[in-house]
């Protein structure tokens, strides 16, 4: 009996001292978490978004927007679907960060997110605010040519991932492979993002 006590205890201390499962190369995760600067975007409906509506639950920031010809469609169409699979498991918010507020409209942005999921938050606002917001979430964005009627946006795509305190939590970054555009893989994001978020 003597034996079997020691050999659980031993058991239990081995699993113990197992490390903790760690994301994949496609994630940077922020064991400290950096607060979110204030910041004060629109909606598609018009409306003030804030560091308010970061908090309460997790959320998944996208840059892009609405002339993009590959990425930003590819990439919602990934996030809705990511949503709903995630959703037995954990609520997530999910934004559409527009980054060219010159054709961006409001009423753009609305017709633009309606196709993927009404639910997303489609926010942009003049890039002396959007700027320093985008650099703070960890990712970056830049226009060409905007003197032109027709111009393409550089812009990242990785998604951010923001906790419920409103701090970036984590980075998930695309795939590259040869001859294909780079977006997220859908399964490693949310592989990912179970190992980082705990479920409800």
């Amino acid at each position: 009996m003597k034996k079997f006590f020691v050999l659980l205890c031993t058991t239990a201390l081995l699993l113990g001292c197992q490390p903790a499962p760690k994301v994949s190369e496609f994630a940077v995760h922020y064991e400290q978490p950096r607060t979110l600067k204030p910041f004060k975007l629109e909606d598609q409906h018009g409306r003030p978004v804030t560091t308010e509506q970061l908090k309460g639950q997790w959320s998944l920031l996208f840059l892009g927007y609405t002339h993009c010809p590959d990425i930003c469609p590819m990439t919602l169409a990934k996030l809705t679907n990511i949503a709903e699979q995630l959703k037995p498991y954990q609520n997530v918010n999910v934004w559409f960060v527009a980054v060219d507020p010159q054709r961006d409209t409001q009423e753009k942005r609305k017709q633009y997110i309606d196709y993927f999921n009404p639910d997303f938050v489609a926010a942009s606002a003049p890039h002396n605010v959007l700027f320093p917001f985008v650099r703070d979430i960890g990712l970056i964005y830049a226009i060409n040519n905007s003197d032109q009627p027709e111009y393409y946006v550089d812009h990242s795509a990785s998604i951010a991932l923001v906790n419920p305190q409103a701090q970036l939590a984590a980075i998930f970054k695309p795939e590259f492979k040869a001859g294909e555009v780079p977006v997220i893989n859908e399964s490693q994001l949310i592989e990912d993002f179970k190992v980082i978020v705990p479920g409800q």
